[in-house]
């Protein structure tokens, strides 16, 4: 059970360090590395369970207080990943594929939606940049457009509606 007791508080820290980076990530347009949020409201979950078995590692006073910290510290994640999931559910909008674009030398993989928040906000196309795995940028985001023309003047340059994004630099191109 000891075992239980640190898998479960460094696996807790770990899950924190994530959505920091989670929030980090979108804040400033990064690579958004993290997998999605079921994951690792089941990860807190399975954090949740070790530490309650950690409660029977009745060897110091530290046993118990780490059983403690990743009993509380993973009941508030759960219940905020519950609370984030139901709100980005409720008021996100909708979100529908329009296309995908490969670059010539299929280096690059770009996903364009056509976003809708409804009441909340307005339209526009959004484009996100694919890495491996479950890996994604945001990169291109234009309001009030609902048709999306793109053309690859390279393997790392592409024109979307008239405007040019180079993929090689890190900066999304936003449209207003």
């Amino acid at each position: 059970m000891r075992k239980c007791n640190w898998f479960a508080f460094f696996l807790v820290l770990l899950l924190y360090i994530m959505l920091l980076y989670s929030l980090y990530s979108n804040a400033y347009n990064q690579w958004l590395i993290i997998p999605p949020n079921y994951i690792i409201l089941i990860f807190s979950f399975i954090v949740l369970i070790l530490a309650i078995l950690g409660f029977q590692d009745k060897s110091s006073w530290f046993a118990k207080l780490r059983s403690w910290l990743s009993t509380i510290l993973s009941s508030i994640l759960i219940l905020s990943l519950i609370i984030v999931m139901s709100f980005t559910a409720m008021f996100s909008g909708a979100k529908e594929l329009l296309t995908t674009a490969h670059s010539p030398d299929e280096k690059y993989t770009i996903n364009f939606y056509r976003t809708d928040a409804g009441a909340m906000g307005t339209f526009g196309i959004s484009g996100e940049l694919e890495g491996s795995l479950w890996f994604k940028k945001k990169i291109y985001f234009e309001q009030r457009v609902d048709q999306v023309d793109f053309e690859w003047e390279n393997s790392h340059t592409i024109l979307i509606n008239n405007h040019k994004l180079d993929l090689m630099k890190s900066e999304p191109l936003i449209i207003q």
